[in-house]
């Protein structure tokens, strides 16, 4: 697999999602990622143009009256349509959410078929909070869930494993794959914290593992409490491994009060790898809201991807 290169998918009209001034998910989030991936250690990325998702594809995630419902929502360049109190649409809202849902879809296909060893996902809007049929808390489609539906409707993939540690729960995430044991779902997170689930208590089918994390917490205790998780995703024999990758449990980020660096987004990155060796692996941004933090743990998240899973 070492021959094998990391793909790195992205859009430019990812950057068309303007949710207005002073919004925390605003496109310079990109840019920052942008930027931090064009230094020489990242030359080696085989960089692709993420496609745009179908309403089919969506629907495997979502009901089709919801999909559609959301993409017809286009407002006039300049205009604005609020969804709820923190999730807006723009005019190129739509079209860079098909771009990140495709994304992950692309990226599948390129590591189930060997065509890459890993895949990371630069997209947005990100995904993990959008409910079957609600967009909430950024998010209007489920990135993850719509990707890991792709493979096992396209690619045989029986068993897919979605892990998240995001500093906020990934509700949307639980709602749509809860009920299905060939789903399973590891979130760490912050709590009490926006969106107020992902309760220890909240198990799904036996499929759900949600890991709160105190406000405060650092990077030892987080450590801590996910090498105490992966030997589910071990025992769970995955075909395919997805990661949410959300940054701001960062001590910079200022919408949650976790302590982690990006020393600690590698280690993760690295633990999750080691737990199901051999598994093809998919990353796709979730949050992260102050750019020179998140910057530097992209960075560092890609670096761990990319040796972790040529065996160094």
């Amino acid at each position: 697999m070492a021959d094998k290169p990391i793909l790195y998918l992205t859009h430019e009209a990812c950057l068309g999602h303007d949710m207005g001034e002073g919004h925390p998910e605003c496109p310079d989030r990109l840019r920052a990622i942008w930027q931090a991936l064009e230094a020489p250690d990242f030359a080696a990325l085989h960089r692709e143009a993420a496609p745009a998702a179908t309403e089919a594809q969506l629907a495997r995630a979502h009901p089709p009256a919801y999909v559609s419902a959301i993409l017809d929502i286009r407002p006039e360049a300049g205009e604005r349509a609020r969804l709820d109190a923190d999730t807006i649409m723009s005019h190129g809202s739509a079209e860079a959410a098909l771009r990140a849902a495709g994304a992950g879809i692309r990226a599948v296909e390129a590591v189930l078929r060997g065509e890459a060893r890993a895949a990371f996902c630069a997209v947005r809007p990100p995904g993990h909070h959008a409910e079957p049929e609600q967009p909430m808390g950024f998010c209007l489609f489920s990135n993850v869930v719509v990707a890991a539906r792709h493979a096992q409707a396209e690619l045989g993939v029986a068993r897919v494993a979605i892990v998240d540690f995001d500093v906020h729960h990934g509700n949307g995430t639980q709602a749509c794959v809860e009920a299905d044991p060939s789903i399973l779902f590891i979130s760490s997170h912050q709590m009490p914290l926006y969106p107020g689930t992902g309760a220890a208590a909240e198990r799904g089918v036996g499929n759900v593992l949600n890991i709160p994390l105190p406000p405060g917490a650092a990077g030892e205790h987080f450590r801590l409490a996910w090498a105490e998780a992966l030997p589910r995703l071990t025992g769970f024999a995955p075909g395919l491994i997805l990661i949410s990758a959300g940054f701001d449990a960062h001590i910079r980020d200022p919408l949650a009060q976790l302590r982690l660096n990006e020393v600690d987004f590698a280690w993760i990155t690295r633990a999750i790898i080691e737990a199901a060796p051999g598994v093809p692996v998919v990353s796709m941004l979730e949050g992260g809201y102050d750019l020179q933090a998140l910057a530097a743990s992209t960075a560092a998240h890609v670096l761990a991807l990319s040796a972790a899973m040529a065996g160094d």
